[in-house]
Order: structure tokens, then C-alpha cells, then sequence
């Protein structure tokens, strides 16, 4: 963490660290688990707001085991939105799961087949080393945010994706 600017400092801070260490097979675990994620998610979103940075919506079915929304980045003063998913391993916390935007599925080189966004090399040793304390809010804010920031202008650039029409 210490490597990290002072803003993703600040805002990770905001996020609370999870306790339960349960998946989706765990019964009343996972339920406890699931209540931290939604606090966790709500105060992110919350600040966010509060900071002008809102940038994602997501909603689960009842397991809580997958979940979508959206997710968008303005870029030049131009908002690129795309649709935003994921499913919860029954490995988890303990393997992270995987993002999806669907919508850029063989648009960048970073990424898997099905939309699948590359987090290996610099997301997945973060989560390994802080589960089962990281959780869905910690996913987005240091997974998903930072992609977005480094693919969305470069995808841009290349003329690959066009701007989000309301």
C-alpha cells in the first residue's frame, strides 16, 4: 500500500476490511459475509458521491453469487459506459473473481475470452495477500478502476469504442 498515491491511499482506507472468511457453500457464513460486502459496497459508493467520482452501479440476485451493473469512464469530457458483471467462485474470498465487460470482448489485448479483464499480474498477488479481508468494494476500486483508467483512452485512441449515447 505504501506505493500507492495518495488518493487511491485515501479511498482504500474508506473501504472497511472484511471479517467472515466464507463463499457461497457456507450457509450462514456466507450470509454474514454477504452483509459485510453490501456495507462495504454501500460506503464506497457513498463516498464516491460525496467525491464526485461515481463511477459504477451493481446489484446481485438473492444468493448474492452473481452480479452486473454498469460501469463507465469519462475520458476527454466524454462518458464510455459498458455493461459490468461477475460471479462469485465458490473458492472466494479466497480466489477473487472475475470481471467481465462483455461489451470488449477482443477490443484489448488485456483481456480474456468472454470479456474477462485482465487482473493477473498486478490485482490478483494484492488480493492474494490481503484475503479474506478485501472483498467486492476493494475488487472495483483497485482492480476494475485502475483497467478502466489505463484501457478505456487507449481503446479511444485506436478508435475501438465510441461514446456512450443516452
Amino acid at each position: 500500500m505504501e506505493s500507492w498515491d495518495s488518493s487511491t491511499l485515501s479511498t482504500v482506507k474508506k473501504i472497511p476490511l472484511l471479517t467472515h472468511k466464507a463463499g457461497p457453500r457456507d450457509g450462514d457464513a456466507w450470509v454474514a459475509r454477504l452483509k459485510e460486502e453490501y456495507t462495504a459496497l454501500i460506503g464506497y459508493v457513498q463516498s464516491n458521491k460525496a467525491n464526485d467520482n461515481d463511477w459504477f452501479t451493481v446489484s446481485s440476485n438473492k444468493e448474492g453469487t452473481k452480479w452486473s451493473g454498469k460501469c463507465w469512464y469519462v475520458h476527454e469530457l466524454v462518458r464510455y459506459e459498458f455493461a459490468l458483471q461477475f460471479e462469485v467462485p465458490v473458492t472466494y474470498p479466497a480466489t477473487p473473481f472475475e470481471i467481465e465487460l462483455p461489451e470488449l470482448d477482443g477490443k484489448t489485448a488485456k483481456m480474456y475470452r468472454g470479456g474477462k479483464v485482465c487482473l493477473t499480474i498486478h490485482f490478483k498477488p494484492l488480493w492474494a495477500k490481503n484475503a479474506p479481508h478485501f472483498g467486492i468494494a476493494h475488487a472495483l476500486c483497485l482492480g476494475l478502476a485502475p483497467w478502466l483508467a489505463a484501457e478505456v483512452p487507449a481503446l479511444v485512441e485506436r478508435g475501438v469504442i465510441e461514446e456512450f449515447a443516452k
